[in-house]
C-alpha cells in the first residue's frame, strides 16, 4: 500500500469534512499560517468515524504576526455538537496555549451536545470548562460566534475574556425554540440570544460583521493587554474638557480604545485603550445611579484589568445608589460586598478622577483614596458630597429652596473640601487632565 497516497487521501477527506470552517479559519488568520493539530482524531466513546477530526479543528496560527491557538467547532459534523472526544481535544489545545502563553480564539457554532454519549459527554464538558476557567488571567480567550451557539458551547463562551457576535449569531444555554415555546411567543434566535437581546448577561461583548472584523478586534485587544509603551506628548491638552467634561469629551483622552460590553448597562462605559501610549482599563460613568447590574459590570471589568496587570482608571460621575424598591430588594448589597473584596485584592495601578458628581457610595466605592486608589484627582468643575443637592441642603444646611440648593452645590460640594482633608492628590483644570494621567501612570507602571 502506498502510504503517502493514503495519507493524502486521508488529509483530503478531513479537509472536505471541514471545508466551511476552514474558510473561516483562513479569514481569521494570516495567509498560510495555520498549522493543524490532532487532525485525525475521532471519538473513542461514540464510534462515528464520519465525525472526522472529532468535529473540531484545532491548531495554531498567527494573526497580524502574533501567535494564537485556534479552536473551531465544525458545524458540518453533528451540527457542531460537543462530545467527550472533542472536549478532550480542545482541552489538549488549551494545555498547549497555557504552556506557550499564547491567546486562544474559539470559532463557535453549535446546537449543543452530540447525542449518544450520555454521561461521558458531560464529563468531557466538565473537563473542558474547568481547563478554560483555569486559563483566565493567564492567557486571553476570545469567543467568535459564527452563528447559533447553544447549550454547553454557550457556557464555554461565557468563560472568555471577550465574546464577539458576528452578524446573525445568537448565544443561548437553551434552544431559542424551547424558550419561545415556554414563553408562548414566536421569537427569532436573534430576539432570544442576539447581541442586543443579551444586554442583561453582562458579557464582555463586541458586535462585528464577520470573522475578518473579529480578527482586527482580537488583535487590537491583544495589543492593548500587552501594555505597549510609546513616546507620549506630556504637554498635550484637551480644551474640550473645559467646556464639557462629559463621556464623549473624556473619550478624547485616549489615542485608541475599544469598548467592551457596549450592549449592557450603557450608563457605564468600560474601555480598553491607551493614554499616552500606556494601556489602561477605564470605566466612564455617565451620570450613573448604582444598581446590582452596573456594579457587577464594573467589578467584572476590574477583575479583567487585575488579571492582566492593566492600570485601572475610574472617571466618576455617579449619584450614588438607585433609590428604588426594586434596587433595594435585589442583590445590590451582595454585589457591593463582592466588589469591595475584589478591589482590595487588586495589585495593579489604580487611579480615580472625579469628573462630575461623586455622591455617597459613588465616591466611597469608586473615588475614595482610602479604598486603595494610588492617585485621586478631581476636576475643578466636579462636585463631591455626601448627599444630592436638595437632600444636602435640607440635612446639612437645614434649609430649603433653590437658594439653599445652589449654596450646597457651590459651597459644600466643592472638591476643595476633599482636597483640604488630604483625600485628593490634586484639583485639576480639565484641559490638563491628560498630562496628570500620563505622569501618574508612568510612576505606577513597573
Amino acid at each position: 500500500m502506498d502510504k503517502i497516497s493514503l495519507l493524502r487521501n486521508r488529509k483530503e477527506a478531513v479537509l472536505q469534512a471541514g471545508h466551511d470552517i476552514r474558510s473561516q479559519i483562513s479569514a481569521l488568520c494570516d495567509d498560510g499560517s495555520f498549522v493543524e493539530l490532532s487532525a485525525f482524531s475521532f471519538s473513542k466513546t461514540f464510534d462515528d468515524r464520519d465525525a472526522l477530526g472529532e468535529g473540531v479543528v484545532t491548531g495554531f496560527a498567527t494573526i497580524g504576526g502574533y501567535p494564537f491557538y485556534i479552536v473551531a467547532l465544525n458545524f458540518a459534523i453533528s451540527y457542531g455538537g460537543l462530545s467527550k472526544g472533542n472536549c478532550e481535544k480542545i482541552a489538549k489545545t488549551l494545555n498547549a496555549a497555557e504552556k506557550g502563553e499564547a491567546p486562544v480564539v474559539y470559532l463557535l457554532q453549535s446546537q449543543g451536545v452530540r447525542v449518544g454519549e450520555g454521561i461521558a459527554v458531560m464529563e468531557g464538558i466538565s473537563t473542558l470548562l474547568l481547563k478554560a476557567t483555569q486559563l483566565k488571567g493567564s492567557v486571553l480567550q476570545f469567543a467568535v460566534l459564527l452563528g447559533e451557539v447553544y447549550g454547553s458551547a454557550a457556557a464555554l463562551a461565557s468563560v472568555c475574556d471577550c465574546v464577539l457576535f458576528c452578524k446573525n449569531s445568537a448565544l443561548s444555554l437553551t434552544s431559542p425554540l424551547v424558550l419561545s415555546a415556554k414563553e408562548g411567543k414566536n421569537l427569532t434566535a436573534a430576539e432570544v440570544g442576539g447581541f442586543d437581546a443579551m444586554k442583561n448577561a453582562l458579557l464582555p461583548a463586541l458586535k462585528v460583521n464577520d470573522v475578518r472584523e473579529a480578527a482586527s478586534a482580537i488583535l487590537k485587544i491583544s495589543d492593548l493587554v500587552g501594555l505597549p509603551v510609546v513616546d507620549a506628548d506630556l504637554n498635550e491638552t484637551s480644551p474640550a474638557l473645559n467646556e464639557h467634561a462629559d463621556v464623549q469629551a473624556l473619550k478624547g483622552l485616549f489615542e485608541d480604545y475599544i469598548e467592551l460590553g457596549e450592549n449592557s448597562c450603557p450608563e457605564v462605559k468600560t474601555l480598553l485603550g491607551r493614554i499616552g501610549g500606556l494601556s489602561v482599563a477605564a470605566v466612564l460613568f455617565d451620570g450613573v445611579r448604582l444598581n446590582a447590574a452596573n456594579i457587577r459590570k464594573i467589578k467584572n471589568f476590574a477583575e479583567f484589568a487585575c488579571c492582566f496587570g492593566i492600570p485601572f482608571i475610574t472617571f466618576v460621575d455617579c449619584m450614588g445608589l438607585e433609590a428604588t424598591l426594586s434596587a433595594n430588594n435585589s442583590d445590590v448589597l451582595k454585589e457591593i460586598g463582592e466588589y469591595l473584596s475584589m478591589f482590595d485584592a487588586i495589585d495593579t495601578a489604580k487611579i480615580s478622577v472625579v469628573t462630575g458628581r461623586a455622591v455617597g457610595l459613588g465616591y466611597s466605592l469608586f473615588a475614595a483614596k482610602s479604598i486603595g486608589f494610588d492617585y485621586v484627582y478631581a476636576l475643578a468643575t466636579a462636585q463631591i458630597s455626601l448627599f444630592e443637592d436638595e437632600a444636602g441642603a435640607q440635612i446639612e444646611l437645614r434649609e430649603q429652596g433653590e437658594a439653599a440648593i445652589a449654596r450646597y452645590r457651590e459651597e459644600l460640594a466643592d472638591p476643595i473640601h476633599a482636597a483640604e482633608g488630604g483625600y485628593l492628590d490634586n484639583i485639576v483644570e480639565p484641559q490638563f487632565l491628560k498630562q496628570y494621567l500620563i505622569a501618574s501612570l508612568q510612576t505606577l507602571i513597573k
